[in-house]
């Protein structure tokens, strides 16, 4: 519905009155403007430059509004960039269409306004909701552009970044049983940022990742234009399906290929504690993961847990498994190359292939596959995460050290994600992320609390602990790191002058040599560095342009 200019003026002046002054500078102005002059330029020139008006009252929220904390929790995953001592943004905008978007980058180059862009906030560091390295910020949540079409004769579909993952599925397996979608386990993903990243999941070793299946997309350029493939040309393209959000412009779609899929998938869960050889058991499996069938995808949850007696614990090995096929195939696979984790018939449960994405995100098995159209997150928790790849199989005695070093934490998680299969046939150059050929499997570590930033240090130097400890196990040279787990103590940027020798560091770990082709596209696409966060790509320096 558009606004006459009297009524935009008139909610103007109810919004504005209340607003408070801040203290920053905006871009080079020696003296930040108030609240209330700031927010007034910003909305006159969005409303001279969007196509279609927004409305104020429902997609405009300052910290005086009384939705704004609840809009700003919203899909906030990381708790601890919710806590008073972090940064908060002068506002946040939710729009409702393209030219929105448009008129949100159109307007913050004109006026020098720094923005984080946040599609379903599952940023680890909680760099889409949060700056704390630059201050005026505002946000643009994608929350309300989630169209899904699904084009079943096409084998393709058009996702708007706002949509979460789940929600594909779901209208996926709405059209057909027999057709998906390679992307993540957590259902709450928000697809615009999750694809920027690689997006890996359950069938990565039968379809490699969703990046590795995106077929187009429309992206916000730094002057404003809406692209697609044709438009934005083929090194934008291959930047943006793996090169990490937020570093090239805004992502408003991805079109994305769809995978065939059986009518009847099998899934099971098998744990085993240290009594029950979890060790060796584990230790097998390192062997075997990246060489399974590549319809087997098994991953490894592990876990401290209370062992029955008084204080005593264990850990926990919980194989967490999806198969493309029916449970007679899969335990004929399981029998010839994994036989020792001793699956039966019984810990087979055959689905469809929807009902599995339920089973391996943790909902209770009677769970209507609707609860995915909530888009809500079962896990809002303060934590700290890292990354590893691992290229040959951790010793046995190595493990041994892991557990006692798990058993000092509240809280700890490992999960253990196979590779092999497709994941192995794909160039590490293909697209941006690069972790391919030669890695057996992904480590996430994890550490979890509730009380705040209370005790925040202690669980965070345990888990840098723990990545040291690490460290002699691992890929090396470098050690390699997942974008989407993002870790800022592998480095950051410090505002806008940003170091393309520190950026190195950290981006030869996420990208390896493909940081250096993603900065070439970024100095073509955005040489003055408008996109931009603590771990996004640099541009060049001027002095090393041709």
């Amino acid at each position: 519905m558009a606004f006459s200019p009297i009524s935009i003026f008139s909610l103007l002046l109810v919004l504005l009155s209340s607003s408070t002054t801040a203290t920053n500078s905006i871009s080079s102005r020696s003296k930040r403007p108030t609240s209330n002059f700031f927010q007034d330029r910003f909305i006159q020139c969005f409303n001279a430059n969007s196509e279609i008006a927004i409305p104020l009252s429902t997609a405009f929220f300052t910290p005086n509004n009384s939705l704004f904390s609840s809009v700003l929790q919203s899909t906030a995953q990381n708790l601890r960039y919710l806590v008073p001592s972090m940064p908060k943004p002068e506002f946040i905008i939710t729009p409702l269409y393209e030219s929105h978007v448009q008129a949100v980058v159109i307007c913050s180059k004109e006026l020098g306004i720094h923005f984080r862009v946040r599609s379903g906030g599952h940023d680890y560091e909680g760099l889409s909701y949060v700056s704390e390295i630059e201050s005026p910020f505002i946000i643009v949540d994608l929350s309300r552009l989630r169209s899904i079409k699904v084009d079943i004769e096409d084998n393709s579909a058009w996702v708007e970044a706002g949509a979460t993952i789940g929600e594909v599925y779901y209208r996926i397996a709405e059209k057909s049983r027999t057709h998906g979608f390679p992307a993540g386990l957590c259902t709450s993903l928000g697809i615009g940022g999750h694809i920027t990243g690689g997006a890996y999941g359950s069938m990565m070793r039968k379809y490699g990742l969703g990046a590795d299946n995106v077929i187009d997309a429309r992206i916000v350029d730094v002057n404003g234009r809406v692209l697609d493939r044709a438009a934005m040309g083929e090194d934008l393209f291959w930047a943006i399906r793996g090169g990490g959000g937020a570093s090239f412009g805004i992502i408003l779609q991805w079109k994305i290929k769809l995978v065939p899929v059986p009518a009847t998938v099998t899934v099971f869960t098998v744990t085993k504690s240290l009594k029950q050889d979890a060790t060796k058991i584990l230790y097998r499996w390192q062997k075997v993961a990246d060489k399974l069938d590549e319809d087997l995808f098994i991953r490894v949850i592990i876990q401290v847990a209370n062992a029955g007696k008084k204080d005593e614990k264990t850990v926990t090995t919980s194989y967490n498994a999806l198969f493309l096929g029916d449970a007679e195939r899969l335990l004929q696979v399981m029998e010839q190359s994994f036989p020792e984790l001793g699956l039966t018939r019984k810990d087979c449960i055959e689905t469809s292939w929807i009902k599995s994405v339920l089973y391996i995100a943790g909902y209770p098995s009677n769970t209507a596959p609707e609860v995915l159209l909530q888009g809500k997150s079962s896990f809002k928790n303060y934590f700290k995460a890292k990354s590893d790849f691992v290229k040959e199989a951790i010793p046995e005695t190595v493990l041994e050290g892991l557990w006692k070093r798990l058993f000092e934490e509240d809280s700890p998680l490992m999960i253990w994600n196979p590779y092999g299969g497709m994941m192995g046939k794909i160039s590490e150059s293909e697209i941006p992320f690069p972790h391919r050929r030669g890695t057996k499997f992904k480590i996430q570590y994890l550490t979890t609390w509730q009380d705040g930033d209370k005790n925040a240090s202690k669980h965070i130097d345990w888990i840098r602990r723990l990545y040291s400890f690490m460290a002699p196990y691992v890929s090396m040279f470098p050690r390699g790191a997942y974008v989407n787990y993002r870790d800022l103590d592998l480095g950051m940027n410090k505002n806008r002058s940003t170091s393309f020798i520190e950026a190195s560091v950290w981006g030869a770990r996420y990208f390896k040599d493909n940081f250096n082709r993603l900065v070439k596209v970024k100095t073509k696409v955005d040489p003055d560095n408008f996109f931009r966060h603590e771990q996004s790509i640099p541009p060049l320096p001027v002095e090393a342009r041709f």
